[in-house]
C-alpha cells in the first residue's frame, strides 16, 4: 500500500487516505456489515456518476456511494444514493436532494462522519418532494418494511462506538436546553433500557414496541417509547425512581429509536452502557475521576482466565458500568446452558439458575451515584442481579458502610474478585483512619535486598496501589484476583515494595502484557494484567501472554492485521491479539502464550511479558541465522573490554538554557545520526564547567544513544570533532570503542551501523518497559545482542558507506563552521 493510501472496501482499489475518503469507508463497511448489501450490488470507486439536470446527455455528479437493487448496477436499478462530505446537515440534505432529483433512486443517505440523515423521495403530481425517515431497509427490504423488526430479524452491531457517535452528535446539535453530555447520557441510557428490556420480553416472532416506522407519527412513536419506559419502572422499582422520564422530544427521540432499533444490544460484544457513556462523557470527565472503561475483549479473557461457576461468590469493587460483572454472568450462563443439557432440565428450571446466580454470586461496589445506578439498572434488565450492586467508597473502613452493604460484602469471603481499579496523576487516598487499613500506605524501606514496612504511615497515596491490598482482602484463602495495573509496579525499583507484597504467601498465575492502545485515547496508561491467587504456594513457573494490538488504535479507530506475507493490510481481520491469546488457552500455547520460571522473574526483577517473550527472539535468530552473522551482546563486548559505556552529565536548569554558547544535548536533538545543537538550550559556560567531566568529554566517533523518553529510545547518533564542548542529559548513553583491533572488527562506524539496524530495534521493543507514563530501557540495553557479520569484507563493505556519509556530514559541518568565522554567528 502506498504511503497515504488506503484500500476501497468494495473494489479493493487503492484510494487516497482523505477525511472524506474515510468516511466513505466507514459507512460502506456498515451497509455490508449491518444491512447485509452484498458487494457486487455496490459502487464506490470508481465513483457512479448521475445527472446535473433532466436535459444532460452525460452524467457529470460523482455519488460517493451508490446502492444498486442488484449486480447490473444500471440507472434503472439505482436504489440508495449516499453523500458523504464534510458538510453540515443543512448543506448535505440539500446536495443530497440535488442528486435525487435527478436519477431513480428514492432514498438517500448524507453521514459525515458524525451525524446521519436519511430521506426519501416522493414523487406526485408531477412534482417532487422529499421527506425524513428513520433509517434505510436492509438488503432484500421494502422501504415500507422499515421499522416492522420482529424480535428474531435484529442483528448484532459490528460498531456499536459508530452509531452512538452519531447519535451524540445529532443530539448535541438539535436538542434546546440539554446540551451537556452527562444530561445527554443519561437521556440516552434510559432509551437504551427500553431497548434492553423489549428486546428480552418479546417473542421472536413478535414485532418489537422498540421502533420508529416510516411515515409514523413521531409523537407516537414517543408515546411507545414512555409506555414501554413505564414497565421498566415498574419491573425495576427498586433501581430506578419513580420519577424518571424519557425527557427527549418526539423528533430527537424518533432519531435515536430509528439509529437503534435493528440492532441487538443485549447479545452485543460490547458493554453498551459502558459504550454510551465513553461516547457522551468525554476525556475530561473521565481523566478527573478515573472513568475509563476496560474493553470488552479484556475483560473476557480475564474472566476466561479465572473461569468462575454458578458456585463463586464474585466481586467488582470499583465495577464502572458494571463490565466484569456482566461478562461474569454471562459466562458462567453459558456453563449452566451446558450444564442444562447434560442434567435435561427445562427452560424454566435453568432460567431460575440464571436469577439465582444474578443475585446470589455477582457483588459490585461504585463510588460514583451515577454509574451505581446504572450498573444496577443494567444487572437488573440482564439478569435480576440489581441488589448486589452498592454505593459506596471500597476503600473506606467497612464499618463505615451502609448497614445493607456491611451485610452483602464482608472482608475474606469472595472467590473471585475482577476489577480494573481507577487510575490519575491527581487521585489521591487520604485520611489517617482509612489508610491505617492497608500495609501498603505505609512507609517500607529497603534491608539487604528486601523491603520491610516501617510504621509511618503516609500522607496520601495512590487508589490503584490501595485497591491491591483492598482486592487480596476481600478474599477467601484460596481465592483469586484478577486484576488491571500499571506496567510501572511490574518491574520499576520504587514500585518493587508492591511487587514483593503481591507475591509473598501468594500464587501469581498469569500476567497478560496488553498493549499501550488500550485505554487510549482516554488514558495513556500501559498495564498488565495479573492473575495471582490468596495464600497459595507458587507455582513453579507463571503463564504469561503478550498482546501486540488488540483492535484498536491510540484514537480509538479500529485497526486491521498486518500482512507480512504480502505485505499490506489484511481488511477482513481486525488485529486482536487478544483473541489469539484466548484460543492459545484452549488449544495449546504457541507463539502469543508461554511460561516463565517464577525463579527467572523474581532474579531480574521484571514480571513484564513481552521481555521474556521468546517468540519474538527466535523470530531475530532465524533472521540472523540465514545470514553470516552472529549475535553479540553489549555486555559481553564491556566484559571483554572492547566497548566502554557511561551516561549523560545531567540537565542545567531552565533559566540557563538559550543563554550561552555551549550546546545542551538532549533525547530529541538525536536526528539522523547527527547531535543537533538547539541554540534556544544552550548554556552560559559557567553552567557548562559546572557539569565539565574530563572521564564523559566527547570524543570524535563515539556514539550516543538514547535510553530514555517517549519514543526515541534506540536513536543514535555520531559525534565529531565539533561536539567535544557540550553537556549531553542522563537520558543518554556514550558508547565508546576502547579497541579498534579486536576480535568481531568492530570499529565505530560499524558498531553505528548494528545499533541502528532492524535486529536491534526489535530487541529493544521488548526491553523497553514504562516506568510510571515514560518508556525507559533501564540497564537492559546491556542485554542487547550485535548482528555483527562474520564476514571481514562485509563489514569493510558496511564500514565505507556509513563512513562516506558521516564524513560527508561533517564536510557540511566544517563549511559552517568556516562561514561563522567569516561572517559571523548565524543560527543553523
Amino acid at each position: 500500500m502506498k504511503e497515504g493510501y488506503i484500500k476501497d472496501y468494495i473494489s479493493g482499489a487503492e484510494v487516497k487516505d482523505t477525511p472524506e475518503e474515510s468516511v466513505v469507508q466507514l459507512f460502506v463497511q456498515q451497509l455490508v456489515e449491518d444491512y447485509h448489501y452484498p458487494k457486487a450490488s455496490i459502487q464506490t470507486r470508481p465513483q457512479y456518476r448521475v445527472k446535473i439536470r433532466p436535459s444532460d446527455t452525460k452524467r457529470e455528479f460523482p455519488i460517493d456511494i451508490a446502492v444498486f437493487s442488484d449486480s447490473q448496477k444500471t440507472d434503472e436499478n439505482l436504489h440508495i444514493v449516499v453523500e458523504c462530505k464534510k458538510k453540515n446537515r443543512k448543506d448535505g440534505k440539500t446536495q443530497l436532494q440535488d442528486y435525487l432529483r435527478f436519477c431513480k433512486a428514492r432514498i438517500g443517505v448524507w453521514f459525515n462522519g458524525d451525524e446521519k440523515l436519511y430521506i426519501k423521495k416522493i414523487e406526485k403530481d408531477g412534482k417532487i418532494f422529499f421527506e425524513e425517515i428513520p433509517n434505510i431497509p436492509n438488503f432484500g427490504q421494502r422501504l415500507e418494511d422499515v421499522g416492522l423488526f420482529k424480535r428474531r430479524d435484529l442483528q448484532i452491531p459490528h460498531n456499536l462506538k459508530l452509531v452512538f457517535k452519531t447519535i451524540r452528535n445529532h443530539l448535541a446539535g438539535n436538542l434546546v436546553g440539554t446540551t451537556r453530555d452527562e444530561e445527554l447520557a443519561r437521556e440516552l441510557i434510559n432509551v437504551i433500557f427500553c431497548k434492553i428490556y423489549d428486546e428480552k420480553f418479546t417473542k421472536p416472532n413478535d414485532i418489537l414496541e422498540f421502533r420508529a416506522g416510516l411515515d409514523e407519527d413521531k409523537n407516537a412513536v414517543k408515546q411507545r417509547i414512555e409506555k414501554l419506559f413505564e414497565k421498566v419502572k415498574a419491573k425495576y422499582n427498586a433501581v430506578i425512581d419513580v420519577g424518571e422520564k424519557i425527557n427527549l422530544a418526539a423528533g430527537p427521540l424518533y432519531y435515536v429509536v430509528g439509529e437503534l432499533q435493528k440492532y441487538c444490544l443485549i447479545e452485543s460484544h460490547r458493554d453498551v452502557i459502558a459504550e454510551a457513556f465513553e461516547t457522551f462523557i468525554g476525556y475530561a470527565l473521565k481523566g478527573a475521576q478515573g472513568q475509563f472503561f476496560t474493553p470488552r475483549n479484556v475483560v473476557r479473557l480475564m474472566v476466561k482466565i479465572l473461569n468462575p461457576n454458578h458456585e463463586k461468590l464474585i466481586i467488582d469493587p470499583a465495577c464502572g458500568s458494571g463490565g466484569f460483572l456482566v461478562e461474569s454472568l454471562k459466562y458462567i450462563w453459558d456453563r449452566l446452558e451446558i450444564e442444562a443439557k447434560e442434567y435435561g432440565w427445562n427452560e424454566g428450571a435453568l432460567n431460575e439458575e440464571r436469577v439465582a446466580v444474578a443475585i446470589n454470586n455477582i457483588r459490585g461496589i461504585e463510588k460514583d451515584n451515577f454509574l451505581s445506578k446504572v450498573t444496577k439498572a443494567y444487572m437488573a434488565i440482564i439478569g435480576d442481579g440489581k441488589g448486589g450492586i452498592f454505593c459506596e467508597d471500597s476503600l473506606e473502613v467497612p464499618s463505615e458502610w451502609s448497614a445493607k452493604t456491611q451485610q452483602a460484602i464482608q472482608l475474606g469471603t469472595f472467590d473471585f474478585v475482577l476489577t480494573n481499579p481507577p487510575f490519575g496523576k491527581n487521585m489521591k487516598v487520604t485520611g489517617e483512619e482509612k489508610l491505617s487499613q492497608y500495609t501498603l500506605a505505609h512507609k517500607w524501606k529497603k534491608n539487604e535486598g528486601v523491603f520491610e514496612r516501617i510504621e509511618t504511615l503516609e500522607t496520601e497515596k495512590a487508589p490503584q496501589i490501595i485497591f491491591i491490598e483492598r482486592a487480596m482482602q476481600l478474599l477467601n484463602e484460596g481465592g483469586a484476583l484478577g486484576i488491571v495495573l500499571p506496567e510501572t509496579f511490574f518491574h520499576a525499583p520504587n514500585s518493587k515494595y508492591i511487587l514483593q507484597y503481591i507475591c509473598t504467601g501468594n500464587n501469581v498465575q498469569w500476567i497478560v502484557d496488553l498493549p499501550h492502545n488500550t485505554f487510549r485515547p482516554h488514558n495513556n496508561a500501559k498495564c498488565l494484567v495479573l492473575m495471582v491467587q490468596k495464600g497459595v504456594k507458587q507455582q513453579e513457573n507463571v503463564n504469561m501472554a503478550v498482546a501486540e494490538e488488540m483492535g484498536h488504535n491510540h484514537q480509538g479507530k479500529e485497526i486491521y492485521r498486518w500482512d507480512y506475507i504480502n505485505n499490506r493490510v489484511n481488511s477482513a481481520e481486525l488485529w486482536d491479539d487478544i483473541e489469539l491469546i484466548e484460543k492459545e488457552i484452549d488449544s495449546g500455547f504457541k507463539k502469543y502464550c508461554f511460561t516463565v520460571p517464577f525463579s527467572a522473574c523474581a532474579s531480574s526483577g521484571v514480571f513484564v511479558p513481552r521481555y521474556f517473550w521468546n517468540s519474538k527472539h527466535d523470530e531475530i535468530t532465524q533472521i540472523v541465522n540465514k545470514t553470516s552473522s552472529k549475535l553479540v551482546s553489549i555486555q559481553k563486548l564491556m566484559d571483554e573490554k572492547i566497548l566502554t559505556v557511561f551516561d549523560g552529565h545531567g540537565s542545567p536548569e531552565a533559566e540557563n538554557k538559550g543563554m550561552g554558547d555551549y550546546p545542551y544535548i538532549r533525547v530529541k536533538d538525536i536526528v539522523n545520526w547527527d547531535l543537533y545543537k538547539d541554540p534556544t538550550a544552550k548554556v552560559p559556560e559557567n553552567v557548562y564547567k559546572k557539569f565539565y567531566d574530563e572521564k564523559k568529554q566527547l570524543k570524535p566517533r563515539d556514539i550516543i544513544f538514547v535510553k530514555r523518553g517517549s519514543y526515541r529510545i534506540g536513536s543514535v547518533a555520531m559525534a565529531s570533532q565539533y561536539d567535544s564542548e557540550c553537556i549531553l542529559t542522563k537520558e543518554l548513553l556514550v558508547f565508546r570503542l576502547l579497541k579498534n583491533e579486536n576480535t568481531y572488527n568492530l570499529n565505530p562506524y560499524y558498531l553505528l551501523y548494528l545499533l541502528s539496524s532492524k535486529i536491534v530495534s526489535m530487541q529493544i521493543a521488548n526491553k523497553v518497559l514504562i516506568e510510571t507514563t515514560l518508556p525507559n530501557i533501564g540497564d537492559r540495553w546491556k542485554e542487547l545482542e550485535l548482528p555483527i557479520s562474520n564476514d571481514a569484507k562485509e563489514i569493510e563493505k558496511i564500514t565505507s558507506k556509513v563512513k562516506k556519509v558521516i564524513d560527508n556530514k561533517w564536510d557540511a559541518l566544517s563549511g559552517i563552521d568556516s562561514l561563522i568565522k567569516e561572517i559571523g554567528a548565524i543560527t543553523t
